[in-house]
């Protein structure tokens, strides 16, 4: 091996680099719809605002899961909320790369009063993160909780826990 091939195997292997693999980049942080903030560090732990699907500070998609929205298109409103759960906890570990594994994934579904696929919606989620993260750091504890509904009529929200490098 050259001297570069290390570096730039390691290099591929971070966080930031799996991202733009993923042809995906951090988002802006969202800004709080009320009061709180979007990301909050104790130590070496992140935890997260719920995240809702927005992109360009617009919602995606709203309504129930399994009435107006398709589980599928679901699952993939979880991915965008993921991205900006992340963008909020690299915020606060002073980049992705800071984000050393995932913790915990807490995701809420507005689902309609039958659906009962919340897991499967926060799949999204939770492949993104793996993706991302590799088998090892990607790994998390996770709720997926059926709820009546969520602000701005969303059909999904992730918050996550984070542990952060020094």
């Amino acid at each position: 091996m050259t001297s570069g091939q290390p570096e730039q195997a390691a290099a591929a292997s971070t966080p930031s680099t799996r991202l733009a693999q993923l042809g995906l980049s951090l988002p802006a942080v969202a800004r709080p719809v009320a009061a709180y903030v979007p990301a909050r560090r104790s130590g070496n732990v992140v935890y997260t605002a719920g995240q809702l699907p927005f992109v360009d500070s617009a919602l995606t998609v709203t309504g129930k899961v399994g009435a107006e929205v398709d589980p599928d298109v679901a699952k993939d409103a979880a991915r965008t909320c993921a991205l900006n759960a992340l963008a909020a906890a690299a915020a606060e570990a002073g980049g992705l790369d800071g984000v050393e594994k995932i913790l915990k994934v807490t995701g809420f579904v507005a689902s309609a009063p039958d659906f009962t696929g919340q897991p499967a919606v926060l799949d999204g989620a939770s492949e993104l993160l793996g993706e991302v993260f590799g088998d090892d750091a990607g790994r998390h504890a996770r709720s997926a909780v059926g709820v009546g509904v969520l602000p701005l009529d969303a059909p999904v929200e992730v918050e996550l826990v984070v542990a952060v490098r020094d």
